[in-house]
C-alpha cells in the first residue's frame, strides 16, 4: 500500500527543541531545554510515534493488514495505534484491560472506536495473561492474523525509533547535553535514549509507578531511574502537583499532563533547587505527548 510509504514523511522532521527561559516557580541553576516531541503529529505524538513507526514498518513488510493492541480504558497508546492505523491502512483491534468503562463512557476509547479501532474487553485476571501463547491463540481464533504490538508499544523495534531522540538533540544544540529525562511508563523511551546516548550525558528516567518491583527495563541500560516522583502511583495525583503544572503552564504557554510529563518536570524542578546537577548543566526534558489523557 501507498499509505505507509507517505506516512514517515508527515512526521520527517525533527521535532522542535526549546529553550525554557525560567519556567518554574522559581529560578533553578540549570539550562532547561524542552524536546516538543508532543508537536510530531496531533494525534500519535511523542514517543508513541516513535514506537510505532518501524512497528508500523515490519507489520508492512510480513504483509499483515491487522495491527493487535492492548492498554487500559485511558491509553495513550491503544489511542496512537488506532489514530496511526488509520493513517498507515491497518485495521485495528485494542484488547482493553477491565470492563468497567464503556466506550461512551471514555473519551479515549470514544477516540479509538472514531478511528475505526475494533475494542475487545476482558476481565483484569484474564488481561494479566495476555502475555501467554494461549490468551494470544484465543484472540487469533476470535479475529484472525494480525500483528501484535505490545502494552504501551515498547520492544526492540520501539526502542529503535526512541533512540533516535539522542541524534537529533544533539544536532539541534550543536553538542551533547549534560542530562536527557523522560518520563518512564514501559521503559521504551528511556531506554532508546540510553542505549543511544554517548558517555558525557546522562540519562534520567522518572517512573510514573508507585512500586519499584512491579517494573522491569525491557533491556538492560544505563538509564538512572528515580522512584520517588510517582505523586501516589500511576495515574494518580495531588493538589501540589496540579498547581505546579498550572505555574510551567502559564510561565511557558506549553501544555503538559499529570500522569507523566508534569511528574517528570516536577521531578526536574525537585532536583535542581537541591543541588542534584552541576551549575548551568544544559538539561534537555523530553515531552512525550500524551495530552489525550489530561484531565483538568
Amino acid at each position: 500500500m501507498d499509505e505507509l510509504r507517505q506516512l514517515p514523511d508527515l512526521f520527517s522532521n525533527y521535532s522542535p527543541l526549546r529553550r525554557l527561559h525560567d519556567p518554574f516557580p522559581e529560578p533553578v541553576p540549570i539550562r532547561l531545554y524542552l524536546k516538543r516531541d508532543d508537536l510530531i503529529h496531533p494525534q500519535v505524538s511523542g514517543n508513541k510515534w516513535r514506537k510505532l513507526k518501524y512497528n508500523l514498518a515490519e507489520a508492512k513488510q510480513q504483509g499483515h493488514t491487522t495491527l493487535l493492541t492492548f492498554g487500559g480504558a485511558f491509553s495513550n497508546h491503544l489511542a496512537a495505534t488506532a489514530a496511526a492505523g488509520k493513517l498507515a491502512g491497518f485495521r485495528t483491534i485494542g484488547i482493553v484491560r477491565g470492563d468497567e468503562l464503556r466506550p461512551d463512557q471514555n473519551p479515549t476509547l470514544r477516540f479509538c472506536q472514531a478511528c475505526g479501532m475494533m475494542l475487545h474487553f476482558v476481565s483484569r485476571e484474564a488481561y494479566r495473561q495476555k502475555e501467554e501463547p494461549d490468551f494470544m491463540a484465543g484472540l487469533r481464533q476470535l479475529f484472525g492474523d494480525f500483528y501484535a504490538v505490545p502494552e504501551g508499544g515498547t520492544n526492540d523495534l520501539a526502542i529503535r525509533g526512541t533512540a533516535e531522540l539522542v541524534p537529533e538533540i544533539t544536532a539541534q544544540l550543536g553538542f551533547a547535553p549534560d542530562v536527557i529525562a523522560c518520563a518512564v511508563g514501559t521503559g521504551g523511551t528511556v531506554t532508546g535514549i540510553a542505549l543511544a546516548a554517548p558517555p558525557q550525558t546522562r540519562v534520567l528516567g522518572i517512573l510514573a509507578l508507585k512500586s519499584a518491583t512491579a517494573f522491569v527495563m525491557p533491556v538492560a541500560s544505563p538509564a538512572e531511574l528515580l522512584y520517588e516522583y510517582h505523586f501516589g502511583g500511576y495515574a494518580r495525583t495531588t493538589p501540589e502537583l496540579l498547581d505546579f503544572i498550572r505555574a510551567v503552564e502559564s510561565r511557558t504557554g506549553i501544555l503538559f499532563e499529570q500522569v507523566y510529563t508534569g511528574k517528570m518536570l516536577y521531578a526536574l524542578y525537585d532536583l535542581a533547587r537541591n543541588g542534584f546537577f552541576p551549575p548551568d548543566a544544559t538539561v534537555v526534558a523530553v515531552h512525550t505527548g500524551g495530552l489525550q489523557g489530561r484531565s483538568f
